[in-house]
């Protein structure tokens, strides 16, 4: 018997780790399964989030780097006037400053009404894209009508549509608005700014390169505007965009401990697997350290046991996590390609796949030290 171990030394320790693994394939399956859930539920839960927090992202687009300023009614203020907004020009140096004058009006084309939202600014290209026809850079003449007054309406480029009794040649057909937008243009109609009676604006809206350049341009309104009342209202978007983050962050810690948890219930049936095979192998073990073998040479072995496990399992966990995230790509139209392929969802799988890995090695550890540690003459006692 003595002459099968000895040979057994001769194999490369991997190969040795395989070959005690496959002696019961069924238990090592099922701690080879667990290791798979864990490891997917870690990567699955993560690029979940990701893909939510970064979709959310992209439907909030560039919101974070805009300020809306508008006049502050409860101090009396109705309207903002040309000086306001010259002083927002000031304050705001090195934004885009875009005022607008909104209102309400039943738009008809024939038979068929509907009551629409209007507004008017000189240049409709700093907040709007064109679907039909284009968009002109000072808006003086015509109508650009959103995309669903335009369904409602049967409008067209070319067609006139009426509003108040005076009829206005639609110049182009705004595209569909995606994600969220501070105008709701689908269901507005933008008209020159010399069609509104009333000469000051409704609101002013800033437009800054980043989140915090838009701060300090409404830091500085504030500043400029509210010396001696609070004339104006300003709000931040970064605000509401910095929440948003934070409530992606906590849902992404939350689902990746979820994770986690089942990974370490995975580590635990390694654990009793290892312990399982330590102890059905003790008289093999004492027969290969008395023969000359070293404790380490037994401790690498049976933590290449457990990595094995921890590698296969983890494979096939993030190989499962990959297939559900095409399945999400393709089962979800608001999911584009760019968010699946996002650097942070690969960072997910490789996390997973260590931790799965990381795991089942230090599940092999107690087992190991326990077998390298047995005294050679305790395990020959029953063979």
């Amino acid at each position: 018997m003595s002459s099968r171990y000895v040979s057994a030394l001769r194999l490369p320790t991997v190969r040795l780790a395989r070959r005690n693994l496959s002696r019961n394939r069924i238990r090592t399956g099922l701690a080879a399964l667990g290791i798979v859930i864990g490891v997917f539920a870690i990567a699955a839960l993560g690029i979940l989030g990701s893909v939510l927090e970064l979709t959310a992202a992209d439907s909030i687009g560039s919101l974070g780097n805009q300020v809306i300023v508008t006049p502050n009614a409860d101090a009396g203020v109705q309207s903002l006037t040309d000086r306001d907004v010259q002083a927002i020009r000031r304050a705001a140096a090195g934004a885009e400053v875009i005022p607008i004058v909104s209102g309400g009006a039943l738009a008809a084309n024939g038979d068929r009404q509907t009551f629409a939202t209007l507004y008017g600014l000189d240049d409709p290209n700093a907040l709007f894209e064109p679907g039909e026809g284009e968009l002109p850079v000072r808006h003086r003449r015509g109508a650009i009508v959103g995309a669903d007054v335009a369904a409602e309406l049967g409008l067209s480029v070319g067609r006139s549509v009426a509003i108040e009794g005076r009829e206005y040649r639609v110049v182009a057909v705004l595209a569909e608005t995606e994600g969220i937008s501070l105008v709701q243009a689908d269901g507005a109609i933008l008209l020159p700014r010399d069609a509104f009676v009333q000469r000051d604006y409704s609101q002013v809206i800033v437009r800054a390169d980043t989140g915090p350049a838009a701060t300090r341009a409404a830091d500085a309104v504030r500043e400029t505007l509210n010396v001696r009342d609070d004339r104006v209202s300003v709000f931040e978007l970064s605000a509401v965009t910095s929440q948003v983050n934070r409530f992606f962050d906590l849902l992404n810690a939350f689902l990746l401990g979820i994770g986690a948890i089942s990974l370490v219930v995975a580590g635990v049936a390694i654990l009793n697997v290892m312990l399982m095979s330590v102890n059905e192998r003790r008289e093999e073990i004492g027969v290969l350290r008395a023969v000359g073998v070293q404790r380490i040479d037994v401790l690498r072995t049976i933590l290449v046991e457990a990595g094995l496990l921890g590698v296969a399992g983890g494979l096939a966990g993030v190989g499962l996590a990959v297939v559900g995230t095409a399945a999400l790509y393709v089962a979800i139209p608001e999911v584009t390609l760019s968010v699946v392929l996002a650097a942070r969802n690969g960072g997910f799988l490789l996390l997973a796949f260590g931790f799965g890995v990381a795991v089942s090695l230090l599940s092999g550890l107690y087992p190991a030290w326990r077998a390298a540690s047995r005294p050679p003459v305790d395990a020959l006692r029953r063979t």
